[in-house]
Order: structure tokens, then C-alpha cells, then sequence
């Protein structure tokens, strides 16, 4: 069963207005996360099946970036996690537990510092997890960047990664080689 800290027992999976009968995901049985952090899941999972809908994403691609909403975050309150490490953590849980869609669990597992060999679930999972609306900084413009997402993800995906960039610069922290090579592919270098 899922473990919330601090909160009631999880509720049944999150579904898309638009897609009721679409495979319900929700977070895994070995999730440790807080009230708060399932609400940020559970925005994120929406926003990736808003997108998913206005890009006309297959079924098969739909259910991919919704998996990987619910994994993303699902140790970030495990004791042994951090801002780094429960991606890693998560990713190679649910692998070990059968999960073997390779492109889901690199989403997964770097969605915090970004990876040049990214197919779109990767890249989606990235965006929506930095625009999802409940995060409380740089509101309006968010929610103006996720707004355009489905018609110019490519453009967001790179204004995306410079802010997050900038803000490990400001912190003087290290950039992480598998950051330095996801900027280093979205211009080309």
C-alpha cells in the first residue's frame, strides 16, 4: 500500500475528463510521499494528459507519460531520498518491479537534471513537472509557457531548461554532466 506522510490513505488514480476509460495509473503500492506531493503528482499527471489531448498523442504514448507522472515522484519523502536521488530511486524500483520501457525509466530517473538521449516522455515529463500550476513562483509566466507547449514544446522545452539551469548557477551548484549534455542537444552542440 502506498505510505502518505502526514496524510489519509491514497485515493483512486487521477483520470482525465476527456479520457475516463483510458488505463487507470495512480502511484505505486511502494510510494512514500506526502499529501502535498501527491497533489504535485497528481498536477502533473494532468497537465501531461491536457497536452496529451492537444497534441493528439497516441493511446500507447498518452499512458507512457501518465506512468511516468505517477513514478516521478513517488520516493521524493522515502527517508533515503533527495532532490537528486529519488528519481534514480524511483525509476530503479518500478524496474525492478517489472518495468521495462527503457525511455520511461530514463524520464523517471533524470527528471530533475534533464538527459540528452530523452524520447518525449522524458521531454514531457521535464516540462510538465517544472509548469505544473500549483508551484508557486514565476505563476503567469508558467502558465503561459505550459499554454504553448503543444504547439511549440521544442521552444518551451529549451526556455524550460535555461531556467532551470540558471536558477543551479545562482545557487552556485554544480552542473551535472547529464544537464550540461541535455542543453548541450536541445541547441545543438
Amino acid at each position: 500500500m502506498c505510505v502518505l506522510k502526514d496524510a489519509v490513505p491514497a485515493e483512486p488514480a487521477l483520470q482525465s475528463r476527456d479520457h475516463r476509460d483510458e488505463l487507470t495509473v495512480t502511484l505505486p503500492p511502494w510510494a512514500v510521499v506526502t499529501s502535498e506531493r501527491r497533489a504535485h503528482v497528481e498536477r502533473v499527471a494532468a497537465l501531461l494528459s491536457t497536452w496529451a489531448t492537444a497534441m493528439h498523442a497516441s493511446a500507447g504514448e498518452r499512458a507512457r507519460w501518465l506512468k511516468a507522472a505517477w513514478l516521478h515522484d513517488a520516493l521524493r519523502d522515502a527517508p533515503a531520498a533527495d532532490e537528486l536521488a529519488h528519481g534514480p530511486l524511483a525509476a530503479e524500483r518500478a524496474g525492478h518491479d517489472g518495468e521495462t520501457d527503457q525511455g520511461l525509466l530514463d524520464a523517471v530517473r533524470y527528471h530533475s537534471l534533464g538527459f540528452a538521449q530523452w524520447d518525449d516522455v522524458g521531454k514531457m515529463l521535464y516540462l510538465a513537472d517544472y509548469l505544473e500550476p500549483g508551484r508557486t513562483f514565476d505563476q503567469e509566466l508558467r502558465r503561459s509557457l505550459a499554454a504553448r507547449v503543444p504547439a511549440e514544446r521544442d521552444a518551451i522545452l529549451k526556455q524550460v531548461a535555461a531556467r532551470r539551469i540558471a536558477r543551479v548557477i545562482d545557487g552556485r551548484w554544480p552542473l551535472l554532466r547529464e544537464t550540461v549534455d541535455f542543453w548541450n542537444a536541445l541547441v545543438g552542440y
